[in-house]
């Protein structure tokens, strides 16, 4: 297998077709997994191809950045490492937040701490990961174009924005990327925030393409989850929701079969036949499932089963809320 590349939007950013998320090698899916394989995992995906990692301060907190920069430290300059800001962190350094804060100098603080723990001179992708609807986005995206010309960031990126404040933030500081949920049971991207990327010139980062797990076809309305695995609050992941939503892998599994494909490749293909300038970030935590993900970059989706997936996924309504309110009223899309 050869892993492709891709360039995010129109800013010059070059990344592998397929990206890493490594948020559940340290927190959100249960206990962490094992330390020294999960450096054994990012590796491995570097053997593979992949040159773009994704992580955030929050993810832990701290302990995620840790992990990339000591498992990537062999590979500077190959890579591509992108982080967030934006979360008002506990002081005790427990996990969670307690807000969110984009001021500028929180963010500058954000910054530093994520070059010294990822053991990098300059992040390549800073994301701002929530919009602080308390501070104007012009002034957030003013401060990352000041630490784009000092040399600490190269790429600008937003997550979870809203068309209107891509438009406001892009104005002032060139955005690089849009990181937002999009995946077969994720779909809301598709209305406003896609046609926007395309005419600005935004590269999209869909974080859970396999929806959290769901569109691997290893979970069901019997599945368990550890008591620290963050899907027992969401409404998507009840067992009722669960089972009730199975028609959508049951649709992966049936067109799957005939190309030879897993539910997870199927769910990647699909993304990737989207736009040239979409890449995903699924996340794994074992070194089998790194493997299948990646070979879905070989899938080459027909116009005509692009458009049989579109179209079957489109007729199946998927049962639960993505995220409780109080989660969900931090995003714009």
């Amino acid at each position: 297998m050869t892993m492709k590349k891709r360039m995010l939007g129109e800013c010059g950013l070059e990344v592998s077709a397929l990206g890493l998320g490594c948020m559940g090698m340290s927190f959100g899916y249960g206990p962490p997994p094992d330390r020294a394989e999960m450096i054994g995992v990012i590796r491995a995906a570097v053997e593979q191809g992949v040159t773009f990692f994704d992580t955030a301060e929050v993810y832990g907190p701290y302990t995620n950045e840790e992990l990339l920069g000591d498992a990537l430290a062999p590979f500077r300059g190959e890579v591509v490492i992108a982080t967030k800001f934006g979360f008002q962190l506990h002081a005790d350094g427990s996990p969670g937040y307690t807000g969110l804060n984009s001021r500028p100098e929180h963010l500058q603080a954000a910054v530093e701490g994520s070059l010294r723990r990822l053991g990098v001179e300059t992040i390549d992708l800073l994301y701002q990961h929530r919009v602080d609807p308390q501070v104007p986005i012009e002034e957030v995206a003013g401060t990352v174009r000041d630490l784009i010309a000092a040399g600490k960031v190269k790429h600008f990126g937003l997550s979870e924005a809203g068309a209107a404040t891509i438009r406001r933030a892009h104005a002032v500081q060139p955005v690089t990327a849009l990181q937002s949920e999009y995946s077969l049971w994720m779909r809301r991207p598709e209305a406003e925030i896609i046609p926007t990327l395309e005419e600005l010139g935004i590269g999209f980062v869909p974080y859970s393409p396999l929806g959290k797990g769901y569109l691997t076809g290893k979970i069901d309305g019997t599945t368990t989850f550890a008591s620290s695995d963050f899907r027992n609050i969401l409404p998507r992941f009840t067992p009722e929701a669960r089972q009730a939503n199975l028609g959508l892998v049951g649709l992966l599994k049936e067109i799957g079969g005939r190309l030879g494909a897993s539910p997870a490749q199927m769910a990647l293909a699909w993304l990737l036949a989207r736009h040239p300038w979409i890449v995903p970030i699924p996340g794994t935590t074992r070194l089998d499932r790194l493997t299948e993900n990646n070979a879905a970059v070989a899938i080459e989706l027909s116009p005509v089963e692009l458009e049989e997936i579109t179209v079957a996924a489109g007729t199946i309504k998927v049962d639960g809320a993505r995220y409780p309110e109080h989660i969900e009223r931090m995003t714009g899309l």
